[in-house]
């Protein structure tokens, strides 16, 4: 039986390697619910223990009933007759076996019905679910609604709702995107007001709705009709009804079984999830944050499969005698896949568990009745910290995994040449399934604009140096590995370098048109001390980390010197680089 967490030595060297005894503590708020809930573990040792046998869980229905189903899926897509849509097969049954196996519920609390695992087990899962159909996890990774009802909505609305969604029963969307309000969501023109008797009703239409379908959607929309930017919008619950209409289905390039709606609702009934006015600033910001580490693990579960496939097939095919891997052109695109893969798992995990170190003290603050004032002080500035990394991290992890997936996607079919062209192999599937995640949930371009902040106000600095400050585990960096500690020094080094340099540049044209390098200088060297942690504990890491810095560090000194070179012919001259509009005949 194929298992996708057995037999991914990458993600069970990370499960180790993280500290994920310091998160339990966390998430399980010092193993109180062992107390009321027979599930809940008792100590470290067991939660560990638990969420291992929940990735076994996870990978054992992936590998041995999602994947087989995979192809099938892509070609049969979903169906959508008299407004109702029906799933393709293969993503019905996944979802019914993964709520069966409670994995629908994967990080709701216990009273929920919920398995109350930290976010980063669960973007582990993730990672495991979209290499065998990346389309499914469209609907398994959108568990974060779940959890927004769970953070911000009344207890009435919690008791109704998430114990069918913890159960797989019901499934949900994040409602957001219009015709006319694509990335700028402070544009949303769908109307929510309240009848004569209070109740509220949803008017308006929108598109590019992931799972539209679903029983349980969380719609953005605008309650202030007076205010017209982002302050007027709130979040509310619509529950699938008749006055809820798919009106189409999107006849998309890649992840045909999850379904893509338009969606009118013609004054549905409503129910306002937390206050209102913070609709798009509070609420959807912290859905789509998590829905961005999602997609950055969607991303590694493509790149994954695509890796395993040219592996195999450099192995076995053999030209002039000799199999192709043998050929240096061929292995360097093997290795370059490989790294690129766990480059981007590193990061996103890593963003993951600085999640859950961000979340932890606040949900103890909320709800742990913590009365020592030092130790509320100090939950304070632990979520404070975190939250400015989290900043940093979400966007670059999903900036990185996602740009990785079309990368490694695209080598993998020159791997394979003609017959990765083919529809007899699943790279060009992947490689459709992969263009989408540099898209939803904000472009790449707009996960720079998330992130350049952080770059220039020094906290990729920060981290950097806590990074390197020397392992978590040891004294002091062992001496094979100080030298690579040194490379990422003096490359923390150009770093500040450019900064300082774009800092000093008039007007914001500078810093807009060089964020993406900038942005990637700080996740080379990120990326560069998280694998140097790794070798600590793994010689293989080791080879990791060198070739990383090797293949990197000459790429974070050319952009330095373009930084540095200020050539603004893009801004300043584009009507003669960019050529005239064409003319429509």
């Amino acid at each position: 039986m194929a298992n996708f967490y057995t037999d991914n030595e990458d993600i069970r060297f990370l499960f180790n390697h993280l500290d994920l005894k310091r998160i339990a503590a966390i998430t399980e708020e010092d193993f109180r619910f062992s107390k009321e809930f027979d599930i809940a573990p008792t100590n470290v040792e067991d939660a560990v223990d638990n969420y291992e046998r929940i990735l076994d869980t996870c990978g054992e229905i992936a590998g041995d009933m999602v994947a087989p189903t995979a192809e099938n899926t892509d070609l049969v897509g979903n169906k959508l007759e008299d407004g109702k849509v029906t799933y393709a097969p293969g993503i019905a049954n996944a979802i019914y076996r993964l709520g069966q196996a409670n994995l629908m519920g994967f990080t709701l609390p216990y009273r929920f019905g919920g398995l109350n695992c930290p976010n980063v087990v669960y973007t582990m899962s993730n990672d495991i679910v979209s290499r065998a159909d990346a389309a499914l996890m469209n609907i398994y990774g959108l568990q974060g609604i779940a959890e927004t009802i769970n953070a911000f909505a009344s207890e009435e609305i919690k008791q109704e709702y998430l114990p069918r969604m913890a159960s797989g029963e019901w499934t949900g969307a994040m409602v957001l995107t219009e015709p006319d309000a694509g990335s700028d969501l402070q544009a949303v023109k769908t109307r929510a007001y309240q009848d004569e008797n209070g109740n509220w009703l949803v008017r308006g239409v929108k598109r590019f709705i992931t799972n539209g379908c679903g029983e349980v959607l969380l719609v953005l929309a605008r309650t202030e009709p007076e205010i017209s930017d982002g302050r007027g919008l709130s979040l509310l619950l619509v529950e699938r009804g008749p006055k809820v209409k798919v009106r189409r289905l999107e006849n998309k390039l890649g992840i045909h079984g999850s379904p893509t709606c338009e969606i009118f609702f013609d004054d549905a009934p409503a129910k306002l999830i937390g206050e209102r006015q913070r609709g798009l600033i509070t609420y959807v910001m912290s859905l789509m944050n998590g829905a961005r580490i999602g997609i950055a693990a969607q991303s590694l579960g493509i790149g994954e499969a695509a890796v395993r496939v040219a592996r195999d097939y450099a192995h076995s095919r053999k030209q002039f005698d000799v199999a192709i891997e043998n050929f240096p052109a061929v292995r360097e695109l093997l290795v370059n896949m490989q790294v690129d893969l766990q480059a981007a798992r590193t990061l996103n995990y890593f963003a993951a568990y600085c999640v859950d170190l961000e979340v932890g003290p606040m949900k103890k603050l909320e709800f742990g009745n913590v009365t020592d004032k030092d130790e509320q002080k100090q939950l304070k500035q632990d979520a404070r910290k975190f939250g400015r990394i989290n900043k940093l991290l979400t966007p670059i992890s999903k900036y990185y995994a996602s740009e990785m997936s079309m990368r490694v996607s695209n080598d993998a079919i020159a791997v394979l040449g003609g017959s990765g062209y083919m529809k007899d192999y699943s790279l060009e599937r992947l490689l459709r399934d992969s263009r989408i995640t540099t898209i939803y949930e904000g472009t790449s371009q707009l996960q720079v604009v998330a992130a350049i902040a952080g770059v220039l106000s020094g906290t990729a600095e920060a981290v950097i140096n806590d990074l390197i400050a020397k392992p978590t585990h040891m004294d002091a960096w062992p001496e094979d590995i100080k030298p690579m500690i040194d490379e990422i020094r003096k490359g923390l080094a150009d770093l500040i370098e450019a900064i300082n340099f774009t800092k000093g540049q008039n007007g914001m044209s500078h810093r807009d048109l060089y964020a993406r390098k900038l942005t990637d200088m700080a996740i080379y060297l990120i990326v560069g001390a998280l694998f140097c942690d790794q070798a600590t504990a793994s010689q293989k890491k080791k080879s990791v980390a060198s070739y990383w810095l090797a293949w990197r560090m000459p790429e974070l000194r050319m952009n330095k010197e373009r930084i540095l070179a200020a050539n603004m012919a893009p801004v300043n001259e584009f009507d003669v680089l960019a050529g005239p509009v064409p003319v429509r005949e």
